[in-house]
């Protein structure tokens, strides 16, 4: 059985703003002479948004599913309490990893330099752009469907978690930036953003196919 990506992972503007980001991110790496590690710092950014976004889009559904979802050992429930303490609870795990994160670059990566923290910005608000346009592809596939809210909830780790890895072993030198060694770890980077992007984007207009006929029949 072979694997096939969709075939909008490569255009639309989710994917164009990736692409400029991640490009930005290359040209300060090489201007600014950042050691391969150093790229955590960017890379910490977009996975912020990413979990940003993700709460947005908890607390932005009207209607949900929480089948074979529990907290606790009992199941949530399919309402605005239920779907409340599940972006809170979200946020709080998400975040404390992401404090965690934060405590390690600010110890091992600081941030010095007007350059450094202007282009940190310029990626920030590329990642924040790409994130949007792929939030509203989810937002208007959830209006359509009924989605799962612990699938919902699981869907940014599952994004992220191959992205730090990623980072993680591809940056474990902390020398000079060497400029073939950024490009190459770069290229890999981009292509595996952009298929997971495509693919996160895919699984919600998924989800609205198999769920929204169900609902608009009455079916539970």
């Amino acid at each position: 059985m072979s694997f096939r990506l969709p075939a909008d992972t490569w255009r639309g503007p989710s994917a164009r703003h990736l692409v400029i980001a991640n490009a930005l991110t290359l040209v300060a790496a090489i201007i600014l002479d950042w050691s391969p590690a150093w790229l955590l710092w960017p890379y910490w950014i977009q996975s912020v948004v990413i979990g940003g976004y993700a709460r947005k889009r908890m607390l932005s559904l009207d209607r949900f599913s929480t089948a074979g979802f529990t907290s606790g050992g009992r199941p949530v429930p399919e309402n605005e309490a239920g779907k409340r303490s599940t972006a809170n609870f979200f946020a709080f795990h998400y975040g404390f990893f992401h404090v965690g994160y934060l405590v390690f670059l600010l110890d091992s990566h600081w941030v010095d330099g007007l350059w450094n923290w202007l282009a940190l910005l310029a990626c920030g608000v590329s990642f924040v752009l790409s994130q949007r346009a792929t939030y509203a592809v989810q937002h208007a596939a959830d209006l359509r469907g009924v989605p799962n809210l612990g699938r919902m909830m699981a869907t940014p780790y599952l994004r992220i978690v191959p992205m730090h890895l990623i980072v993680l072993f591809g940056t474990s030198g902390d020398g000079e930036g060497n400029a073939g060694v950024l490009i190459l770890f770069t290229v890999l980077k981009t292509a595996a953003d952009l298929a997971l992007d495509a693919i996160d984007r895919r699984w919600a207009e998924k989800n609205a196919l198999r769920t929204g006929g169900a609902h608009d029949s009455g079916k539970p």
